[in-house]
């Protein structure tokens, strides 16, 4: 896993996620999920991309169930783009890394990368 992903869970997610500063994309993703594991190198390789001006969080569905529900994820891998606390983009499914990264770039910008 890249060093710029951390694991996020229900206990942390306000403190990690809703009080960050800038943007913070989490992934709601499975160990048992196909789709999950084929989009990890995308998003281990946008972490990378990202460092310094987004930072990206797994979030275990599995583990974290109150975290799912309040975000209402009834499918993985979900991306959710938070900013400054507030849900901006939602992404289900495999997504393209061409969408992940327009969707991060909007809230980024392309000059930040």
């Amino acid at each position: 896993m890249s060093n710029f992903i951390e694991d996020v869970n229900d206990g942390n997610f306000g403190q990690s996620v809703l009080r960050a500063r800038g943007p913070v994309l989490v992934d709601f993703w499975a160990q048992w999920c196909g789709p999950c594991r084929a989009l990890a190198p995308v998003v281990e390789a946008l972490a990378d991309q990202y460092a310094g001006t987004l930072r990206i969080v797994k979030l275990n569905v599995d583990d974290n169930p109150a975290i799912v529900q309040r975000y209402r994820v009834q499918a993985i891998p979900t991306l959710i783009l938070f900013r400054d606390g507030e849900e901006k983009e939602r992404m289900i499914g495999m997504s393209k890394r061409e969408a992940i990264v327009r969707a991060m770039d909007s809230h980024v910008g392309a000059e930040a990368r």
